[in-house]
């Protein structure tokens, strides 16, 4: 585990043609680093989320993205990712290809991958035509029970990045609140990048819902304060409702999309996004 800036990290750690993690349940989202791998114009991307939202639209109307892989695709609580859109429909700003599936899918195959296991066994895809549509979805009969179980290939990323509130000076991290698959992102990955709100001498008691990955488990640390808005930091700040409104209306057209991308990624800086967040800490839900 090395502390790094995030340029620095993700220079040494994300390389073009990798398969990507940035995983987040609507908190803890890391956005300043999906903002610098578009600053550092890498490419051919396989992007993997549970739940793409509007970074995974600027990741993929910039030209990162070769293929996504994902369950649920949105502008959570608004419509549509209309960059995402716009590549599969209309192949712009190049075409990507698409690999579907179900939450618990996704979520077997990131256990699956964090226990070093080749493919993940559930109970699922009966009676669902996703199977039909994705033809990494097979189907076994247990040798013990003769139970048919859905099978799917681990998840194995290159690289996994998650956002967290705070490391400690040994590399050992820890997130608190809304908690997804991020735990399970960085272990089942061959690398991994961690940016936070904060280092500190020690981890205070946290919430009951709280996880701590130890430093062995990581490849580098960068402190990037507000580095998840317009999602939220439970304990740190909260979600900037306001920007995922107007993202449907930034996103809409390719023309508004670059001018808004150019201004405030291209030309923008990791610092931006401490002042982005509020002053004082708003609500949050858990």
């Amino acid at each position: 585990m090395e502390f790094l800036s995030l340029p620095d990290a993700i220079a040494k750690y994300v390389r073009d043609g990798d398969a990507v993690v940035m995983e987040g349940f609507t908190h803890l989202i890391p956005s300043a680093a999906g903002h610098e791998i578009i600053r550092q114009k890498r490419r051919d991307l396989t992007l993997i989320r549970m739940t793409p939202d509007i970074l995974y639209d600027q990741l993929i109307g910039m030209g990162v993205a070769r293929k996504i892989v994902f369950s649920w695709g949105g502008n959570p609580g608004v419509g549509s990712l209309h960059r995402l859109r716009d590549a599969i429909e209309n192949g712009w700003p190049q075409p990507i290809d698409v690999e579907e599936h179900s939450h618990a899918a996704m979520a077997n195959a990131f256990d699956a991958g964090a226990a070093g296991m080749p493919c993940a066994f559930f109970r699922g895809y009966r009676g669902s035509d996703l199977a039909k549509a994705n033809p990494r979805i097979k189907f076994v009969n247990c040798p013990f029970t003769g139970e048919e179980l859905a099978c799917i290939p681990a998840i194995r990323p290159d690289v996994s990045i998650i956002h967290a509130q705070k490391a400690d000076r040994e590399g050992n991290v820890l997130l608190e609140g809304i908690i997804g698959v991020q735990k399970e992102a960085v272990l089942a990955a061959w690398r991994s990048i961690v940016t936070v709100e904060e280092i500190v001498d020690e981890f205070l008691p946290g919430s009951p819902n709280a996880v701590i990955l130890p430093g062995w488990t990581v490849s580098a640390i960068a402190v990037v304060p507000g580095g998840a808005h317009p999602s939220y930091s439970f304990g740190y700040y909260g979600r900037d409702n306001a920007f995922y409104i107007a993202w449907d209306r930034i996103s809409r057209e390719r023309d508004a999309f670059l001018e808004w991308m150019n201004a405030n990624v291209m030309n923008g800086r990791v610092e931006d996004f401490a002042e982005r967040v509020p002053k004082r800490l708003a609500e949050t839900v858990l």
